[in-house]
């Protein structure tokens, strides 16, 4: 009889398994990839320039503004009409 537990080894192990080959298709440069009956073609240069542009433009988040002027324009408008 198969237990819960074995049961669940096995399942967890084959996502394991399906999300490792996953990235690794992921991370791979190939254009093209055929598998059983798959035929999986990608543009990979711009998966390239956006990792590129990523890298370059990774330290570059500047803050967003603050709407401080805004809060205090609705607080004076506010006091105007009480």
């Amino acid at each position: 009889m198969v237990t819960e537990v074995f049961l669940s080894l096995v399942v967890t192990s084959a996502v394991g398994i399906i999300m490792g080959i996953a990235k690794l298709c992921f991370k791979s440069k190939c254009k093209e990839v055929s598998f059983c009956c798959l035929k999986v073609i990608r543009d990979t240069e711009a998966e390239e320039k956006e990792q590129e542009f990523m890298t370059l433009h990774k330290g570059d988040q500047s803050p967003s503004p603050t709407n401080s002027d805004d809060e205090s324009k609705k607080t004076n408008s506010d006091k105007t009409n009480v």
